[in-house]
């Protein structure tokens, strides 16, 4: 098979295919991979491996994209490539198991959802362009009341100008949150007693058509303390899945640990979710963490063996396989839940359902793990080269 760089060179002997073609996408390391993350606003990266088929096919597409958008976007973006056969740490920390793998790193957190579009550079570009959209509505302060929509929770950013610091990073956050929390702006001159900047949090009316606002009180230009709030009041840790959302839960791509409870049962919704945060909260980006009403979806619980009878019970859906953690007590145990999560990731659970225990003295509980109950909801998987089964 003839090197990428060979097929350029002849690209560049034909008259008539431009020489952007081979234009290249920044290489990311472990030496610059810190840099490259803090300083744009959105990195998009390439996942690749120089043989496979598909990696082959895609980089002179993401080579021109990475060439139009550094143009368009001068400081704010960058197309960067990995190389996970050389940048081994790097393929682990993002969890690739197929190749190529497109994933996007924006505001220097990682996107749950991995790039599942049309692999072609006009696509590519049209998804980067609305990454960096500006999401945040402007409106008068006498039309803001009619302005903002009360069926969703929103932040109200009161801001001297659109030039402010203030502004820009608020504008930030809500390139992160918009799909979670709507976003306003309306400029205005504080009283006298107020400070010059100020982000207030709307609840979404709820059935009591009662509606609940909370005003932020630190410093509006710390991005990561004010996204963590916005997040916090906006998006979930740990959400509910239901009929409705499973196939949009099922697109972001990350296995799920779900909680499979009584709707009746509140307490352990309230034990899973402190563990996850606790315990897990820096897997957000790579897992999904789900409670389900375990009486209305029983047929996941009926091929993990088990029936309402059982309830709470935790489980891990991989989109190969589901992996049921033994016992339920065991989220008491510090530590056993986010091992359970972590033998996925390092594929022991596939493993020991093939070969058994890895270490038989432990007595520990073999599964016969069903395949996925959601694994005809997930993308396609015929433009990878994947890397193992057990995901």
């Amino acid at each position: 098979m003839r090197s990428l760089s060979s097929i350029c060179w002849i690209l560049l002997s034909i008259s008539w295919i431009p020489q952007s073609v081979c234009g290249e996408a920044t290489a990311m390391t472990s030496s610059n991979y810190e840099e490259l993350i803090a300083k744009y606003e959105v990195v998009f990266i390439n996942f690749y491996a120089d043989w496979c088929r598909f990696s082959q096919i895609l980089q002179p597409i993401f080579d021109e994209a990475a060439t139009k958008l550094q143009a368009e976007f001068p400081g704010r973006v960058l197309l960067a490539k990995v190389d996970c056969d050389q940048q081994t740490s790097i393929a682990s920390k993002f969890h690739i198991t197929k190749y190529p793998t497109l994933k996007t790193v924006r505001n220097g957190a990682i996107m749950k959802k991995e790039y599942r579009k049309k692999r072609e550079i006009e696509a590519i570009i049209s998804y980067v362009q609305e990454l960096l959209k500006d999401h945040v509505v402007e409106s008068s302060m006498a039309d803001l009341s009619k302005t903002v929509d009360e069926s969703k929770s929103a932040l109200i950013g009161y801001f001297q100008s659109k030039e402010s610091t203030a502004y820009e990073v608020f504008r930030r956050i809500a390139s992160d949150l918009h799909d979670d929390c709507n976003f306003y702006f309306t400029a205005r001159e504080p009283q006298p007693d107020e400070a010059k900047d100020r982000i207030k949090f709307k609840e979404a009316r709820d059935k009591y058509d009662l509606v609940r606002s909370l005003e932020y009180k630190e410093n509006v230009v710390d991005f990561e303390k004010l996204k963590q709030w916005a997040q916090e009041r906006c998006v979930p840790l740990v959400r509910e899945i239901t009929f409705e959302n499973a196939e949009e839960l099922t697109e972001e791509g990350l296995p799920f640990l779900i909680l499979f409870h009584n709707p009746d049962d509140k307490a352990s919704v309230r034990e899973f979710s402190d563990v996850i945060r606790n315990e897990l909260f820096g897997e957000r980006t790579s897992m999904n963490f789900l409670i389900a009403d375990g009486v209305k979806f029983a047929h996941p619980l009926h091929h993990l063996g088990k029936s309402s009878r059982d309830l709470p019970v935790i489980a891990i859906d991989s989109f190969r396989h589901m992996y049921l953690l033994p016992n339920y007590g065991d989220i008491h145990i510090p530590g056993k839940l986010s091992q359970f999560v972590k033998d996925l990731f390092s594929g022991k659970l596939h493993r020991e359902f093939h070969y058994g225990p890895e270490n038989p003295a432990t007595n520990a509980v073999q599964t016969d793990p069903p395949e996925s109950t959601f694994r005809k909801l997930a993308p396609s998987s015929n433009r990878y080269t994947l890397l193992r089964d057990e995901l």
